[in-house]
C-alpha cells in the first residue's frame, strides 16, 4: 500500500471498484462517495496533493495528504471542502485503514498525521467499528456535523406528490399554467460522452451569467467551481450518469438543473434560472420536470444535500427524509 496520483483516466478498475462501494454500503450521499466526484474535486481545487486509495474485497479507502508542515500532517477525504462523501467504503473498509496506519507510520516517522474522516452516520456501523477498533490508540474529537435532505420516489410521480402538502401542489400546478401559457417548455439532456458534456455545460453557463448568482459573481461560472463542474461533468457522461432539465423560452435557454446518477440514487448539484425569469417560478417547475424523468426511469431516491446554509430553505418543502452525518478528526495518543 503506498501514496498514488490519479491522472484523470487511469486506473479504470480502481474507480469501478469505488463507484460499487460507495453505492453498495448504505451512505449519507453515496453520490458523493464516489469517484467523480471525488476525484473532480481533486482535479479542481487540490491537483498537487497525493492520494491514498486502496481496494479490495468490494471496500476502498480514500485519502488525500495535507501537509502544513513536515510534523503537521492530516489525511483527509479527497473532497475536504463540503466533506459529502466518506473514505471509508465497504464491508473491509476499517481493515485497509487498519493496514494503512502502518505504512503511515512509516511515512511520516517519527511523527503520526491526524486522520480526518467524514460522512459519518451517528450510531451507525462505522462509528461503532471506528471506535471499537481505534478507540485505545486514538483520541476521537468531532470535527463537523450536519443533515442530508432526501425525498423517496418510491410511487412515482403520484406517490412523491402524495407525500407534499396540499398548499405545495396546488401552487405548482398554478405555476405550471402560467409558464405554458407564456410558452415555457422543458428539454432534457443526458450527455453520452466528454464533447457532449461540453457542449451541454456551455449552455449551463451561458443561463448561469444571467442569473443572480452570474451577476453577483457568487456562482458555478467563477473558479476554481467551474472547473470542478466541468470535470464532474465529463466525468459523469463516460457512464451517461449525468441528468440535465433546461428550461426554454423561444429556443432561448432561461434555466437549468442538473445532477448525476449514483445507481438508483440521484443527486441534484446545481440550478439556474435567467433574472428576468424570476417571477415564473422557473426553479420549482424545473424541479417538477426532473422527478418526472427520474419517476420514468425508476429512481428511488432524490439527495438533495444539506438542508442547513443560506438559500436552502426551499429542500423542506421537496423532501421528506433527513440524514445525519459527522466528520470526525482521529489523533494518535
Amino acid at each position: 500500500m503506498e501514496f498514488i496520483n490519479i491522472a484523470p483516466d487511469s486506473s479504470p478498475e480502481q474507480q469501478r471498484l469505488w463507484k460499487r462501494a460507495a453505492v453498495g454500503t448504505n451512505q449519507a450521499d453515496p453520490f458523493c462517495c464516489a469517484p467523480a466526484w471525488q476525484l473532480a474535486f481533486h482535479e479542481a481545487f487540490s491537483p498537487k496533493r497525493r492520494l491514498l486509495v486502496e481496494g479490495a474485497s468490494n471496500s476502498v479507502i480514500a485519502f488525500a495528504e495535507k501537509v502544513f508542515s513536515p510534523d503537521n500532517v492530516y489525511l483527509t477525504p479527497i473532497e475536504v471542502h463540503w466533506l459529502f462523501g466518506c473514505p471509508l467504503l465497504g464491508r473491509y473498509a476499517v481493515e485497509l485503514f487498519t493496514d494503512a496506519l502502518a505504512c503511515l507510520e512509516k511515512e511520516y516517522r517519527p511523527f503520526f498525521p491526524r486522520i480526518l474522516i467524514s460522512g459519518i452516520r451517528p450510531g451507525g456501523i462505522l462509528a461503532a467499528r471506528l471506535l471499537r477498533t481505534f478507540g485505545g490508540e486514538f483520541r476521537f474529537f468531532l470535527q463537523s456535523r450536519g443533515v442530508q435532505c432526501a425525498a423517496s420516489l418510491a410511487g412515482g410521480l403520484d406517490g412523491f406528490f402524495s407525500r407534499r402538502s396540499a398548499n405545495h401542489r396546488h401552487k405548482l400546478k398554478k405555476q405550471a399554467r402560467r409558464a405554458a401559457e407564456a410558452g415555457v417548455i422543458f428539454e432534457r439532456v443526458a450527455p453520452a460522452s466528454p464533447g457532449e458534456a461540453a457542449a451541454a455545460y456551455a449552455r449551463i453557463l451561458a443561463v448561469e451569467l444571467t442569473s443572480w448568482k452570474g451577476m453577483g459573481r457568487c456562482g458555478m461560472a467563477e473558479p476554481p467551481s467551474r472547473l470542478f463542474y466541468d470535470v464532474l461533468l465529463r466525468r459523469l457522461s463516460a457512464t451517461r450518469a449525468v441528468r440535465i432539465i433546461f428550461a426554454k423560452y423561444e429556443d432561448r435557454d432561461i434555466g437549468f438543473i442538473f445532477g448525476g446518477l449514483a445507481k438508483n440514487i440521484y443527486r441534484g448539484q446545481q440550478f439556474s434560472y435567467a433574472d428576468e425569469w424570476k417571477d415564473f417560478s422557473i426553479g420549482n417547475l424545473m424541479q417538477v420536470e426532473k422527478i418526472r424523468w427520474l419517476c420514468e426511469e425508476g429512481v428511488r431516491r432524490y439527495d438533495m444535500g444539506p438542508l442547513s446554509g443560506p438559500r436552502m430553505g426551499y429542500k423542506s418543502h421537496w423532501t421528506e427524509k433527513e440524514i445525519r452525518m459527522q466528520s470526525w478528526i482521529l489523533e494518535r495518543k
